[in-house]
């Protein structure tokens, strides 16, 4: 355990629960409804409203092995050719054979996907994908839907929620175990200010951190929140150099900050084309699957011809698809590209990469446990392997509802830790180490350029090097200026919380791009322009007590146990006691 800590007031008020789940995405929802409905007192805490956090944007869809022919082993093969080379086999087999089974719990739990004459799910392709198993609901407005069902899943069985809250720090006893969490609520209900949820299990299911960078298609609340909570409690994270930066995001003019449309990979699913200004397909010849290459092949290929041709993005032409293909298949994407004076359905779309999805993130096993004991991590948050070097398009809401059901079925059927009941509010603040030095809200902007320019799609040595020292230079200025009655920005609260944990999760990302000298994945080295099978492995980070990241490498492809002692996770795949496969569709 580090003891490192937010500089924050100690907590005014306490609740109990068994479980504490921070974030509202399909994760975490999914994790909450399991827990509560086996009896077990659970607090869901989430950063903005419930349906804020990144399950609600995500428009493509849910990949599973659910149309005829198609097969979990070769969802499992697109997933591994994804991942280039760093997927946990036994995790993905996991997330396959085990998908179809989630979804279908899912539809029981009231989600509406889109059906085609005959009643069947009507499933589309993306990107890297050999089969349609996409299944989408609302054309492509998939994460409102699931989110949708999700919250007023939650609210039917009437959970307690505490909505508005930042999580700010982890609870551990004296054996280093979890505790709870320490959160500020913001305004309204019935608590505000800083407070403290104890629990002896604590899951994370925080989302992103695509805020790191200017541009992204992350909400506004994807700060590494929970990246940053597990470094500082002492858990290990893990691929966090392998950002993967959507290929088609809409472009809205050079040095556009902040969240940006999506223009989801289903709409290539259908048939649109990647053109230049001329017009010239330029991904054919580039891979078998063209515009339905993977991700990462995808956006460097827009990247490439970007520089090429001393273009600031390209396009993506779907004026084949003819209006009512597009007000019924992508209602929301043309009502957004409309909203920017763009017509997809008389003119192509300019588009060009942004920061989308972490694939790695807090470093866990099968059952979500991460090196902390009594922490989970679940969603984007977590890095469980299933990834690789690169997200396998629709794989994510996917993996949050598996490992979600996974990690419930563990704190269910785990040994009990008796909850923190009574007693005065924990002092979790007055031990340790000095609380780490906040940064001003306007360090959010300088990080995010920092980060836009030396780690983005292309990234290199001399570019991470210096965007290692910049970031530094933020840090030892808040340092500094700590303690001498500072500015009003640099008190505690939200945007200063915010800026030094997007700090902390952006040099830690750094560190990790600087030790990968190789091209793999989403992580491009350009002076290191070759896949090279000696990094066929991870690399895992921890901080120590000064907050410097400590990075170190496995001896392969496969993930070491979180705990010493603990079997391989090869030995899970079998199944867990009650597992989520062998459960009755209905939740």
């Amino acid at each position: 355990m580090t003891g490192i800590r937010l500089a924050a007031p100690a907590p005014g008020w306490a609740i109990d629960a068994d479980v504490v789940v921070v974030g509202s995405g399909v994760a975490g929802l999914t994790t909450a409804l399991r827990c509560a409905a086996a009896g077990l007192a659970t607090v869901v805490v989430t950063k903005a409203r419930l349906d804020d956090g990144s399950t609600r944007w995500a428009q493509g869809g849910i990949a599973a092995a659910l149309g005829e022919g198609d097969t979990p082993e070769q969802h499992l093969d697109d997933t591994l050719v994804a991942g280039a080379g760093l997927c946990d086999e036994t995790a993905v087999r996991a997330l396959v054979t085990e998908g179809p089974g989630a979804v279908r719990r899912l539809i029981g739990t009231g989600a509406h996907f889109d059906t085609t004459d005959t009643g069947a799910i009507a499933l589309t392709r993306e990107g890297g994908h050999h089969r349609r198993r996409i299944a989408h609901a609302g054309g492509d407005a998939t994460g409102a839907e699931i989110s949708r069902a999700l919250v007023e899943a939650v609210r039917s069985a009437a959970l307690r929620t505490i909505e508005n809250a930042l999580v700010l720090d982890l609870l551990t006893d004296a054996e280093g175990r979890t505790r709870g969490v320490t959160l500020h609520v913001m305004g309204e209900g019935q608590h505000d200010g800083v407070g403290a949820v104890r629990a002896p299990a604590v899951v994370l299911a925080t989302g992103g951190m695509g805020q790191v960078f200017s541009a992204t298609t992350n909400p506004p609340v994807s700060t590494g929140d929970g990246v940053a909570l597990a470094l500082r409690a002492g858990a290990e994270v893990s691929d966090l150099e392998f950002v993967q930066f959507h290929p088609t995001v809409l472009f809205l003019g050079a040095g556009s900050e902040g969240q940006q449309p999506l223009v989801s990979e289903a709409v290539r699913g259908e048939g649109a084309h990647l053109v230049d200004a001329s017009g010239n397909r330029f991904m054919l010849g580039q891979h078998e699957l063209a515009e339905l290459a993977p991700r990462d092949i995808v956006a460097k290929a827009i990247t490439r011809q970007m520089h090429l041709q001393g273009a600031e993005h390209m396009y993506l032409d779907a004026r084949h698809f003819g209006a009512t293909m597009w007000e019924q298949r992508f209602p929301t994407i043309l009502a957004a590209c409309r909203t920017h004076g763009i017509d997809p359905v008389t003119e192509p779309i300019p588009v060009s990469p942004a920061a989308h999805y972490a694939s790695g993130g807090v470093r866990t096993d099968l059952r979500g446990r991460t090196t902390v004991p009594g922490l989970y991590a679940c969603g984007e948050v977590a890095c469980t392997g299933v990834h690789g070097a690169n997200r396998l398009a629709s794989n994510s809401l996917l993996e949050g509802l598996v490992f979600a059901e996974r990690i419930a079925a563990d704190i269910v059927d785990g040994p009990r830790a008796t909850p923190l009941l009574g007693g005065s509010v924990p002092e979790a603040h007055s031990e340790g180490p000095p609380a780490v030095p906040l940064l001003t809200a306007e360090s959010r902007t300088a990080i995010q350029r920092i980060m836009s320019k030396g780690a983005g799609v292309i990234r290199s040595a001399v570019g991470l090097a210096a965007a290692a020292g910049e970031l530094e230079a933020l840090g030892r200025t808040a340092a500094d200026t700590a303690g001498d009655g500072g500015r009003k920005d640099a008190e505690p609260g939200v945007e200063a919380w915010e800026a030094t944990n997007l700090l902390l999760v952006s040099q830690v990302l750094v560190a990790a791009a600087r030790e990968r000298e190789e091209t793999r994945g989403c992580h491009w080295r350009e002076d290191h322009p070759e896949r090279d099978d000696a990094w066929r492995r991870h690399l895992v980070v921890r901080v120590d007590r000064d907050l410097r990241p400590v990075v170190r490498t496995t001896d392969s492809s496969a993930f070491p146990p979180v705990r010493p002692g603990d079997p391989a996770d090869s030995a899970l795949s079998a199944g867990l006691p009650n597992h989520p496969a062998d459960a009755p569709e209905e939740p």
